[in-house]
């Protein structure tokens, strides 16, 4: 009774509390600051404004797999509430996200999950999560162009609401996905900054830095870096048969790119079972020491409970002078007891399937680094059979082509 009482007490001044706060909260102006100059939010580029009919060209994206965000020091893992097998997985599946939601946009060229940063491409995603336990996702992005130069670095979150789960329109689909819409979303008001002109010449650039891996000397004199920025100083003629040669290469590299795709694809199939019921399971246990609410303690408790009340009515029913008192008596303890019993079978239940799933992400979270499929690659008669992990056959791939590439003595001469 106490607890019930004290509960209703809480509850009223939680309320309390909160409309205090929220009378606060709209006293004062919408940056945060009632006088004084505007934050740094209040500032905003220019759009570009194109001529009728000019169409931007749609920039090729590479999205590197995720950075974990795990603690240098592995021993403050659980103080921070990481699993780190788990966040080593949502690394390659939230890189695989981030490409859906880029390309559901329509906004893109090419959009291509990789191992890392080294694949060629227009522009760079680059991310890092910050948080994700089930109820709240929250996502750093650092966008950058292929010049080096940052186009945006912002934090995204979204915290999932307990409708989410009693929506029947959201079954198989996932509770993390308006994260990565916001982030795509941000990404394309972006491309308003930019006129098509300057979107241009990045692809252009894209196309003598992917030159300059393999022959610096011919491509290098036509871009100038300084303090880290790469720009576009001259183009070499369209019949430069240097520039058709790395042309017909990077042809070729990004076809490889796009085989190596499923990859990742098959990775995000192979963990939406089990993540996405971690992702509920958890969000469930956050709910339950949020709310305080004892339906969401677990089944166990519940059976504890019944258990008690059948023990306590098999006594008051064995102290009964009627038979009918004794009768009822038994009879709840009898079915309490039961009833407990499954409640407690149930949890049991859960627990089980809750482990089998713990280990199956376990699994794949350790597995990241390891080899992906063996494939044999062509290209101008010769072969080459790539192995080990996706970085590993990337970074042989790579150097196939360099070594392609330079046993030619002169752009014109045919293997």
């Amino acid at each position: 009774m106490k607890s019930i009482i004290w509960l209703k007490k809480s509850l009223a001044i939680s309320i309390s509390c909160a409309l205090l706060l929220s009378s606060c909260a709209s006293g004062s102006g919408s940056s945060g600051f009632s006088v004084g100059p505007s934050g740094s939010s209040s500032y905003f580029k220019s759009k570009v404004k194109e001529a009728p009919g000019v169409e931007k060209p749609k920039l090729d994206i590479i999205v590197p797999v995720f950075d974990p965000g795990l603690p240098k020091d592995p021993d403050k893992y659980e103080e921070a509430g990481i699993w780190p097998e788990l966040r080593r997985a949502e690394a390659s599946r939230f890189a695989y996200k981030m490409k859906l939601a880029l390309e559901k946009t329509g906004a893109f060229g090419a959009v291509r999950v990789m191992p890392d940063a080294t694949a060629t491409g227009d522009l760079y995603i680059m991310g890092k999560i910050k948080e994700s336990d089930g109820e709240t996702v929250a996502i750093d992005i650092k966008a950058y162009d292929i010049s080096g130069k940052r186009w945006f670095d912002k934090s995204f979150e979204h915290e999932v609401k307990k409708s989410f789960y009693s929506n029947v329109r959201n079954k198989g689909k996932d509770p993390y996905d308006p994260v990565f819409k916001k982030a795509a979303e941000r990404l394309v008001k972006e491309l308003d900054y930019h006129a098509a002109k300057d979107l241009s010449r990045l692809q252009s650039l894209t196309n003598l830095r992917f030159g300059a891996n393999f022959s610096e000397q011919a491509f290098a004199q036509h871009m100038q870096v300084k303090q880290g920025i790469t720009t576009l100083i001259s183009y070499p003629d369209d019949n430069d048969l240097m520039l058709k040669r790395v042309q017909a290469i990077r042809v070729r590299d990004q076809l490889f790119t796009d085989q190596m795709q499923p990859h990742y694809e098959q990775f995000n199939q192979k963990m939406d079972d089990s993540y996405n019921i971690w992702q509920k399971q958890s969000f469930t246990e956050l709910a339950a020491k949020k709310q305080a609410n004892r339906e969401m303690v677990g089944n166990a408790l519940a059976g504890v409970a019944l258990i008690g009340l059948a023990i306590l009515s098999g006594v008051a029913g064995s102290n009964s002078n009627s038979n009918s008192g004794y009768t009822a008596g038994t009879t709840g303890a009898v079915v309490g007891g039961m009833l407990g019993a499954k409640f407690i079978e149930k949890s049991f239940q859960t627990s089980q399937e809750a482990k089998f799933h713990r280990e199956a992400l376990a699994e794949l979270g350790q597995s990241i680094d390891s080899e992906m499929a063996p494939q044999v690659v062509e290209f101008e008669k010769t072969t080459l059979k790539l192995t080990g992990s996706a970085k590993e056959q990337f970074a042989q791939w790579r150097k196939f082509l360099k070594q392609i590439y330079e046993q030619e003595a002169t752009p014109d001469v045919q293997l």
